[in-house]
């Protein structure tokens, strides 16, 4: 990033702007400012960005045409007359002086953008509810020019696991748009539950939609017992479709629908029986199923071919995106080998194994999908024994899958589980929530989407996602989305390796503070202490602390007391466990006052730990 000066500290956009030179003064906000856009294409984005400054501000702003915009105490939104080269559809440049905002764009796409990045550039009081009274609204004086690298900057919901309502996906749009992300996965159907209204189906939201209800650790719950009824779940009519479709589009974010097949299917197969190779009537189940139950469509199948065909119709009707993403991860093919019926379409086909015949699977929906004018998307696995000729992959079981494709011609999106599964916890596991795995903020910002190997031809962008097994309700889903995201945005704007960690560490806690106004419940993981059991020497158990960053006075205690600032700082240097302790506790502090959480540590646990 290029600046006139040091780094302002009122300077904390994220996703970083490509360029960014700070001028001296401020803009002031007032009750009489105006925003003038220079014809109608500009109106969508000048009304928005109206309502969301009249929201905190309660100044009742005017949004209006005007031609020459000489005036003072005015924010401009315009379209080039002549489009420049270098920002293409989604870039813009941001002028801020003290007379006057410019955004400036090729496409209304532009334009969002760089509203986004002037609210951040305001107070976080513009995040507020409600109207915040005594603030002086300045922004600071700069030109920035900024554009994005990748075209695609997704974010994956899955619902299935646990249903999320129309409000609450809208929210969660509404935010990611803040950040400039703009594709929103939607994984709407699994083995827990079918979320979709299909017309001619009834029964996949009538049956499928549905499951016995469980509280608790997610692998612990009890299988549906005999006569309990399916009470937990919910679905979205055709209308919720369409009006979660507009929402989004006003904020220029593509809704990517995901229908999983061949498998993660047990919703469909409990609706329909007579799509599994068993036939049996199975119950939606309210965690992963045993493998003893057959959740993979049957190939050979006539009728799997008349409901795909059905869903994928009204699927294409529903959601504008150019793709439809098929799912085809973790199929059971084990089953598909049991079943005469596929058995015998192997032989037909010449197809000589269990991925050949997914291969099989593949190609042939594909082709159902390029019948409705879209192109079909999946993940990796679909690379297995041979890809449908125009599918796109979404590399999640790491980069290899994306390597590969990118060697075939095919375009990839990339979602290494290991950096962008948002799924897994992101701090010390004493005192997080649970979750599968662990990945720090700084694992998602240290994300690699053009791994060594590729062909950045055909990586169209990221993605990060979010499985819902561990996160049953909204406040939950919010924490773990966020700061993470907000790593994952400046990957995939593509503008990270002109900053460094430490000057994303320090925005990014700036962004805290927007969060915090808006209300969304962000973790704080970060300010958190790692605890490890270390050998010594001697074999014996060493105790070694540390922080996710750097700069925070880690101080504990082993006579089962609350530490703090009074209490024996850690000095990079493993402990020695005094005789007769039995835990260790740890809290950080920054510039003497606490920041992260205590945490507690048993040292048998510990030990165990270290052993393993």
């Amino acid at each position: 990033m290029a600046y006139s000066k040091p780094i302002d500290s009122a300077i904390h956009i994220i996703p970083e702007p490509v360029s960014v030179k700070v001028n001296e003064g401020h803009f002031r906000l007032s009750s009489s400012t105006r925003i003038i856009s220079t014809s109608s294409k500009e109106n969508g984005v000048a009304n928005m960005m109206q309502r969301m400054l009249n929201i905190s501000t309660g100044y009742h702003l005017r949004s209006e045409k005007h031609e020459t915009g000489k005036e003072n105490n005015i924010i401009i939104l315009k379209l080039n007359q002549f489009p420049d080269t270098i920002l293409g559809d989604e870039g813009y440049t941001l002028n801020i002086t003290q007379h006057h905002v410019v955004i400036a764009a090729n496409k209304p796409h532009g334009l969002f953008y760089g509203m986004q990045s002037f609210m951040q550039l305001l107070p976080p009081s513009i995040e507020s509810k409600a109207v915040v009274p005594k603030v002086i609204w300045e922004a600071p004086c700069v030109d920035i020019t900024d554009y994005p690298r990748f075209k695609w900057r997704g974010l994956m919901l899955d619902v299935s696991r646990h249903f999320f309502t129309v409000k609450e996906v809208e929210e969660y749009i509404n935010e990611m748009a803040k950040y400039k992300f703009n594709v929103f996965h939607w994984h709407l159907t699994d083995d827990q539950g079918w979320r979709i209204q299909i017309k001619g189906l009834p029964r996949l939201t009538e049956i499928g939609a549905w499951r016995v209800p469980r509280t608790g650790r997610w692998g612990t719950f009890k299988a549906p017992q005999p006569g309990e009824k399916a009470t937990d779940g919910g679905y979205y009519t055709q209308e919720d479709i369409k009006k979660i479709v507009a929402y989004a589009k006003k904020r220029f974010v593509t809704i990517l629908p995901e229908i999983d097949v061949p498998a993660h299917g047990l919703a469909l197969i409990a609706s329909y029986p007579n799509l599994s190779g068993t036939q049996k009537q199975y119950p939606v189940w309210p965690q992963y199923p045993p493998d003893t139950i057959d959740n993979v469509l049957d190939v050979a199948n006539d009728s799997v071919w008349i409901v795909l065909n059905k869903i994928f119709t009204q699927i294409a009707e529903l959601f504008p995106c150019k793709y439809i993403h098929v799912g085809g991860d973790e199929a059971n093919r084990s089953f598909w080998m049991k079943n005469p019926d596929d058995l015998a379409l192997m032989k037909k086909e010449g197809i000589t194994s269990p991925a050949g015949l997914q291969s099989y699977f593949e190609k042939k929906l594909e082709k159902i999908i390029v019948s409705k004018g879209k192109r079909m998307m999946g993940w990796d696995e679909i690379l297995e024994g041979g890809i449908a000729p125009e599918a796109t992959v979404m590399s999640w079981r790491g980069e290899e899958g994306g390597i590969e494709a990118t060697r075939m011609g095919h375009h990839v999106i990339m979602s290494p589980y290991g950096s962008t599964y948002l799924s897994q916890i992101q701090g010390n596991s004493l005192i997080e929530p649970p979750g599968p795995g662990m990945i720090t903020l700084q694992k998602c910002y240290d994300t690699n989407i053009l791994p060594e190997g590729v062909n950045p031809d055909f990586i169209l962008g990221g993605e990060g996602c979010l499985w819902t097994e561990y996160i049953p309700n909204n406040r939950h889903l919010e924490y773990m989305t966020w700061p993470r995201a907000l790593a994952l945005s400046e990957v995939f704007w593509g503008t990270k390796d002109k900053s460094t960690w430490s000057d994303f560490l320090r925005r990014v806690q700036v962004q805290f503070k927007y969060l915090k106004t808006a209300q969304i419940k962000y973790a704080t993981s970060i300010y958190d202490p790692f605890i490890e059991g270390v050998k010594g020497d001697d074999d014996s158990m060493k105790i070694k602390l540390s922080a996710q960053i750097p700069g925070l006075d880690i101080y504990y205690r082993f006579d089962e007391t609350n530490p703090d600032n009074f209490s024996p700082e850690y000095h990079n240097k493993p402990l020695s466990v005094p005789n007769g302790a039995t835990a260790i506790k740890v809290i950080t502090y920054r510039g003497g006052k606490p920041i992260g959480h205590q945490v507690n540590g048993p040292l048998s646990w510990l030990e165990k730990r270290m052993r393993k």
